[in-house]
């Protein structure tokens, strides 16, 4: 008989991911969660995943042999009181990964602040076009692939690295229950307000990981970082390769920007050596690609099929993700929810579609961004757009008054700012919508930025448009 697995908070996109990986295996698996909505308690149906709606003690029967619990559970919720007043054994997602899936397997492990998801589906894109088979776990929805994870065949595992804490009763990063082989380290800043006191807190946490790495494995980090350089030290790996645009081993060239692909000279050591063409646009993005095109290269891979996996890559849904062209006017929808995040998607689109005007709308969503800690840095990243509609930020209720972030405000300080750029608040989406339906014009860029829902707006702004 298969062993039993019960998951708590089984609709996360982790969680889900990991209860389609384990259904694989062979696992009879089942779970709860409190918002059961598509699109992954479709998948989860479609496998066969029974899903109990609502947190309750009794869905704690038939027991289980072994409990997952997702880090949106909390201690005091009546199903986990139900676990721990049990014997029923449990573990947090990253100690399941560890345990079920990487094991002792070569562990890629993409990590930092900004641009995990992207380069973890670029990477694990890059093994399998290698055939490798990769085994992967990606945070986000990759365009290459069929689903956001698979088992994989070979001995490579590809997984993004979350700096988030794991679960109530294990407060380290995720990242450390992946058994890191080979580490890409793409940048460090203070995120995650509502675990890490300040910026030292973070580090601590990359710390933890670099010391981790084996002597035989490999470190590739972003050399213009200095948040990383000034951490580096805490690893006794050998192989280390930095990758920058002014700083490292690796560095970007010349660059082409046009609408459908970008291209890029590696140069190594001050040689060039290769010229790489991608659909990825913004230079952050094509130091991304720069850090896996030295990973690939440190595992064998060659620099032909290095190129031909970048210029196959689809990218990630919700990542500089064009959703459509309605009136002529480019509707881009992306994850974007830290200032210098923004700020690069900004940039990114801007190199893109280089004769546009962007108006960008953004929704303060994220634990951080909620917060006013960075509201200031929020809208100098915006006033680097044409027009800017910043969104009330959701639910601030369980945040203090006195730290909470005041679009109000931030719209006052975008005109400080910048008074060319014509800044608007939005209450509600019907509000923001019929704003963009007064501003946006023929040959305009739309440029959504939330980690949420975003209230549905975007088939509704496509169809009002």
């Amino acid at each position: 008989m298969p062993q039993n697995i019960y998951m708590m908070g089984i609709c996360g996109t982790a969680m889900g991911s990991l209860a389609g990986l384990l259904q694989e295996l062979g696992y009879h698996v089942r779970g709860s969660d409190q918002n059961v909505y598509p699109p992954m308690s479709t998948r989860l149906k479609a496998l066969g995943i029974n899903i109990s709606e609502g947190y309750k003690p009794e869905n704690l029967n038939p027991r289980p042999d072994k409990v997952i619990v997702g880090n949106v559970m909390s201690r005091d919720n009546p199903e986990v009181q139900a676990l721990l007043g049990s014997e029923i054994p449990y573990m947090s997602l990253p100690q399941a990964m560890g345990e079920y899936l990487i094991r002792d397997r070569h562990s890629v492990v993409v990590t930092g602040t900004h641009g995990k998801t992207t380069t973890t589906a670029m990477a694990a894109w890059l093994f399998e076009q290698a055939g490798l088979e990769p085994g992967f776990l990606i945070g986000g929805v990759p365009l290459n692939f069929p689903q956001t994870f698979a088992i994989g065949k070979g001995g490579y595992f590809v997984i993004e690295g979350d700096e988030y804490d794991t679960a109530f009763f294990d407060k380290v990063p995720k990242f450390i229950h992946y058994r890191p082989k080979s580490v890409i380290l793409t940048s460090i800043e203070f995120d995650h307000a509502d675990i890490y006191r300040d910026l030292d807190h973070v580090k601590e946490a990359f710390k933890m990981l670099l010391k981790l790495i084996p002597k035989d494995g490999t470190l590739i980090y972003n050399g213009d970082d200095e948040n990383i350089k000034s951490i580096s030290n805490n690893t006794k790996v050998e192989n280390i390769q930095a990758y920058g645009v002014k700083n490292g081993d690796w560095k970007l060239g010349d660059i082409k920007w046009g609408e459908e692909f970008s291209e890029f000279d590696v140069i190594h050591k001050g040689k060039k050596t290769d010229s790489v063409k991608s659909g990825l646009f913004g230079e952050y993005n094509l130091l991304n690609a720069l850090s896996v095109y030295a990973l690939g290269l440190s595992v064998g891979i060659s620099p032909g099929i290095i190129k031909k996996s970048f210029l196959s890559l689809k990218g990630v849904k919700r990542r500089q993700e064009i959703i459509g062209r309605p009136s002529g006017i480019t509707v881009i929808d992306d994850f974007a929810h830290h200032p210098t995040a923004v700020r690069v998607t900004i940039d990114g689109i801007k190199k893109r579609f280089q004769k546009s005007r962007i108006v960008a709308v953004f929704e303060p969503r994220s634990a951080t961004s909620r917060r006013k800690i960075f509201q200031h840095e929020f809208a100098q990243a915006l006033t680097t757009a044409d027009e800017v509609i910043i969104s009330t930020p959701h639910d601030q209720s369980r945040i203090s008054e006195n730290e909470r972030l005041d679009s109000k405000a931030m719209v006052g300080e975008c005109h400080e700012i910048n008074p060319k750029v014509k800044c608007h608040i939005g209450h509600s989406i019907d509000e923001i919508v019929e704003t963009l339906k007064a501003v946006a014009k023929k040959g305009d860029v739309i440029l959504l930025m939330s980690n949420g829902g975003f209230g549905g707006i975007y088939q509704r702004l496509l169809k009002e448009l």
